[in-house]
């Protein structure tokens, strides 16, 4: 084991883990007042769900021995043999446990996301039985076929450094899922949903991009060239999609928007992720400005051509993003970057690993697809068919008819 990694590792997974809370910073400034408290709560929940769900058994359903290709084992169960002093099958210069922590890091906020697409308007105990379910139905067998040993998708010969498939694509079209199932807001197309706290979205993001860097260069699973190359990648992504998203800003809208310059620089990191560590330093601005503008059309028109109502834009920036990233990866990908590849990508002369990627795409999708509708049935048996408040409830807002609270208790009337 190697003091140097392990150290590095640690920082990676606690930079992660700082991921969380800006996220819900990031939501809880996108949604309106009346629901801020509930916005930032429905991320900030998962750290301790997920975190009792990781130890007890999600780490060896997600990473134990493999059958048939779609989930682990229950070896490790309460982290029997994942002790601090071994190595595992994963990564040979860091202790086992270091490597379970920094992989439930992904774990919390993967589900986080997911909620941004229902905010407003889904009964708080219902999205906790929805995660709860979620987790096991669809982030589970994800991370497994994607990352375990014998995994399916990685059988394929596909590959997501850092979770495009298992993070973003997975959360990304539950969210549409299950903002369709749910229904649109009352006065949706009626009522404009500004941005309640810009400078909230702000120090959000901004704890994003600094999270995003553990989370991107820690997948290397140690600190070394590799760690490096991710780094620089995640780095020039999302600044060529912010530069992108404000260009979009101008040409549709006339105005730059501090908010818009903060989307395009997640979307730029959520992008990146799946190829940060096998596609060159130069493939990076394509793939993070072209991803930018996918995403701001998607958000801007698809939305309101379609219908749906994806409250903070969670398919729109993480689904879409992760697919793109995923496509991209499939383009730029090189083993001269990254020997581990079984193929180079398309724009290097073979197309089996674009292929696999778009295989793997699709196969994320249908089954995330098929796990929330699966989980959607379950909670409304366990919720007596509501999972959604009532519509004094959410005229009123969740802050108060859910909580109790009220983020700003001095501003009164401001909400109608």
């Amino acid at each position: 084991m190697s003091a140097a990694d392990t150290g590095f590792m640690l920082i990676c997974a606690a930079l992660v883990l700082f991921m969380t809370p800006g996220l819900a910073f990031f939501y809880g400034g996108l949604g309106r007042r009346k629901n801020v408290v509930n916005n930032i709560l429905a991320s900030v929940f998962t750290i301790g769900l997920e975190t009792v769900l990781w130890v007890v058994v999600g780490f060896s359903l997600a990473f134990g021995q493999d059958h048939g290709g779609v989930i682990g084992g229950f070896e490790y169960v309460m982290m029997n043999g994942v002790g601090a002093s071994k190595v595992g099958p994963y990564a040979p210069s860091i202790p086992f446990l270091a490597y379970a922590l920094f992989q439930m890091m992904f774990a919390i906020i993967t589900p986080a996301l997911v909620t941004g697409a229902v905010a407003g308007r889904m009964r708080f105990k219902a999205l906790v039985l929805f995660v709860l379910f979620w987790t096991f139905a669809v982030y589970y067998p994800v991370a497994h076929m994607v990352w375990g040993q014998g995994g399916a998708l990685a059988a394929l010969g596909s590959v997501d450094f850092a979770g495009g498939n298992v993070v973003h694509i997975s959360s990304g079209v539950s969210g549409l899922v299950l903002c369709i199932v749910l229904g649109k807001r009352i006065g949706y197309k009626n009522v404009n949903y500004r941005v309640h706290n810009v400078p909230l979205v702000a120090i959000g993001a901004t704890m994003l991009l600094l999270g995003w860097f553990g989370f991107n260069a820690g997948s290397a699973l140690a600190a070394n060239g590799l760690a490096v190359h991710a780094f620089a990648t995640t780095a020039l992504s999302c600044a060529a999609a912010e530069l992108s998203w404000m260009m979009m800003d101008v040409l549709l809208s006339k105005k730059p928007t501090l908010v818009g310059a903060c989307t395009g620089l997640v979307i730029g990191l959520v992008a990146i992720t799946p190829g940060c560590g096998f596609v060159p330093l130069w493939a990076a601005i394509p793939i993070g400005f072209v991803g930018s503008v996918i995403c701001y059309l998607t958000c801007s028109r698809m939305k309101l051509r379609f219908g749906y109502d994806d409250a903070l834009d969670a398919f729109g920036c993480h689904g879409i993003g992760g697919i793109w990233g995923g496509i991209a990866t499939g383009l730029f990908a090189s083993k001269a970057v990254n020997p581990a590849l079984r193929w180079d990508g398309l724009l290097f002369g073979s197309a089996s690993l674009f292929g696999a990627q778009l295989l793997s795409i699709v196969v994320t999708i249908a089954w995330a697809v098929v796990g929330t509708l699966v989980c959607v049935v379950i909670v409304r048996a366990c919720c007596g068919r509501r999972l959604r408040v009532s519509e004094h409830e959410e005229r009123v807002g969740l802050d108060v008819s859910e909580h109790g609270e009220r983020a700003y208790p001095s501003f009164t009337g401001l909400d109608d």
